[in-house]
């Protein structure tokens, strides 16, 4: 049974995902498993993976959006800890092995996270702070989550499913550590991330900032905030 299972959802992947995969085959860190769940993929996606087919478990399914499909790999994982990496990620050849450790290091922790680049920005997030992440969200989809305290992912958010995951597991008592490294890199072009520029925020009339508004609203309401 592999210590690790990579969970891959991948939605018109086909540019990022080789890159994706790659990275992960050039890990120093060597037991895992990879699921790839191809969510209904419209484009070379699944002739992609098809390359890759004798290291990887691929899955189809019609497309009903990353936490679904999260889920759905969550479902068939054998390892004790669970990835959740996006399709346009690029991981530093000992990510694994430092969220491994850090886990290992700190068993009364439930996942670990880490910094990271988006595009060509860095992105330097914060020490685990209860109080913090129940103003913000700061920790990014792809952390190392210890399995059994996984909670799932609400299928009905349309955003922040990262955010309400990390505070339903708070919730349960659940907290995380950081690796203050930049363990990955989000590439430009990818289907599942997205970032707009803090300053944009001061601009409500966006339909976008207007968005990010009602979904902040929607996950505060929920956890009580």
């Amino acid at each position: 049974m592999p210590e690790i299972s990579v969970i891959i959802p991948a939605f018109n992947a086909q540019k990022t995902i080789e890159q994706c995969l790659n990275s992960l085959f050039a890990q120093s860190f060597t037991d895992f498993e990879v699921i790839v769940v191809n969510d209904g993929s419209t484009d070379q996606t699944a002739q992609v993976l098809q390359k890759y087919q004798t290291k990887i478990k691929i899955v189809n399914q019609s497309n009903s959006g990353a936490p679904a499909a999260r889920n759905a790999g969550a479902k068939l994982a054998a390892g004790a800890y669970l990835l959740f990496c996006d399709a346009d990620i690029v991981l530093k050849p000992q990510a694994l092995e430092k969220m491994y450790q850090a886990l290992k290091n700190h068993p009364d922790k439930s996942y670990t996270y880490c910094n990271f680049i988006f595009g060509h920005k860095k992105f330097k997030v914060f020490d685990f702070d209860a109080a913090r992440l129940k103003q913000m969200p700061y920790i990014h989809t792809t952390s190392l989550v210890v399995k059994k305290d996984f909670s799932g992912f609400n299928q009905n958010l349309k955003r922040f499913q990262d955010w309400d995951l990390w505070l339903t597991m708070l919730e349960q008592g659940k907290t995380g550590i950081h690796i203050p490294e930049i363990l990955f890199q989000v590439k430009s072009g990818g289907t599942m991330s997205s970032w707009l520029p803090k300053i944009f925020y001061k601009l409500p009339f966006l339909k976008q900032v207007k968005k990010y508004k009602q979904a902040e609203k929607i996950i505060k309401e929920k956890h009580h905030l």
